[in-house]
């Protein structure tokens, strides 16, 4: 297709057992004018064969050494032949409906440059979870990206492609490649472009409604990953501070509780208690106002610290699970 209505990008890198689910959601779009670009990342294993073994024009491979999720998608940024830009990560899925609907809000207002909408959970199996973001739709300031990230994950965006290269640079090491998310985040990848696109940019943030992504939580992941996790995000903020002093001053701190909130109930997710209930501690500690502002999701938190600590990690997993299933493992 020379002349697609909307590119997406997707990185594949040891993905073979979602990757063939996240390309027929793609093909199953009611918006038939895309064009689908696999970014080869230089994996080990038969992600790239289940992509090969789908016969359809609009499908794209480039192939790159691997340079992780950031640089996947600057590549395929790179390549794409349309005005709007889909995010597709390769172990998530969309709703049949999804990438007609942002085309129809990106092109009824052309000054909105990012386009999202609420996500459901799934777990490693594709099991629906009894969790969904839904996140805050309209009036979207840059410091409730800062805080709460509405956009949510890397497949819930649709770029305006004129939009988002105001953020452009070009790769420090190879000036002859361009970037929009910065490669030296192997984390927090997401937040530290949509940050730098509403407060160094003016980029306007607009939801739609409806929960049109699948988004795939996996078990098994390290309480360490939590922790470099929140490390990313802070290096996110070290760097925000530099364009936007102001906005980092005056909510940074709240943000930074919001994200400590977040990762005690990752630490919850992964049977760590002691982990969490510090987490949880540090942020109310840092931002009191928390507990007034979401009291529910604090009081949540707060529970399932407590749970996790009482239980101990097997028990709490076994009842987890129930609306976790898989992902709680």
């Amino acid at each position: 297709m020379t002349n697609p209505k909307i590119s997406v990008v997707m990185p594949v890198y040891n993905v073979e057992a979602y990757v063939g689910a996240a390309i027929e959601s793609v093909l199953m779009q009611t918006l038939e004018e895309f064009e689908l670009i696999v970014v080869d990342d230089g994996g080990q294993d038969g992600s790239m064969d289940i992509v090969r073994a789908f016969d359809d024009p609009r499908i794209r491979i480039v192939s790159q050494a691997n340079r992780g999720l950031a640089g996947a998608r600057n590549t395929g940024i790179a390549a794409a032949r349309s005005p709007y830009i889909a995010l597709l990560d390769s172990d998530d899925r969309w709703d049949a409906e999804k990438l007609r609907l942002h085309y129809v809000h990106l092109e009824a207002d052309k000054s909105i440059g990012v386009s999202f909408s609420g996500s459901r959970m799934i777990d490693r199996s594709g099991n629906e979870l009894a969790v969904a973001m839904r996140p805050k739709l309209t009036g979207i300031r840059p410091e409730d990206i800062l805080r709460r990230n509405p956009v949510g994950n890397g497949s819930a965006a649709v770029l305006r492609k004129s939009a988002i290269d105001a953020a452009m640079f070009y790769h420090p090491e190879d000036m002859g490649r361009q970037c929009w998310f910065d490669e030296t985040f192997r984390q927090s990848e997401d937040i530290e472009l949509w940050v730098r696109l509403a407060a160094g940019h003016g980029v306007r943030f607009e939801g739609i409604a409806g929960q049109l992504t699948e988004y795939r939580i996996i078990g098994g992941a390290l309480s360490a990953n939590v922790a470099k996790q929140y490390l990313s995000w802070c290096d996110m903020l070290k760097k925000a501070t530099v364009y936007a002093p102001e906005l980092i001053a005056r909510h940074g701190d709240t943000a930074r509780a919001y994200q400590l909130r977040y990762l005690a109930r990752r630490a919850v997710q992964l049977g760590d208690g002691e982990l969490a209930a510090d987490l949880f501690s540090q942020a109310v500690r840092l931002e009191p106002r928390i507990l007034i502002a979401e009291p529910r999701k604090s009081a949540t938190t707060a529970g399932a610290v407590a749970a996790v600590k009482l239980l101990g990690r097997e028990r709490f997993s076994a009842i987890s699970q129930r609306y976790l299933k898989e992902a709680a493992a």
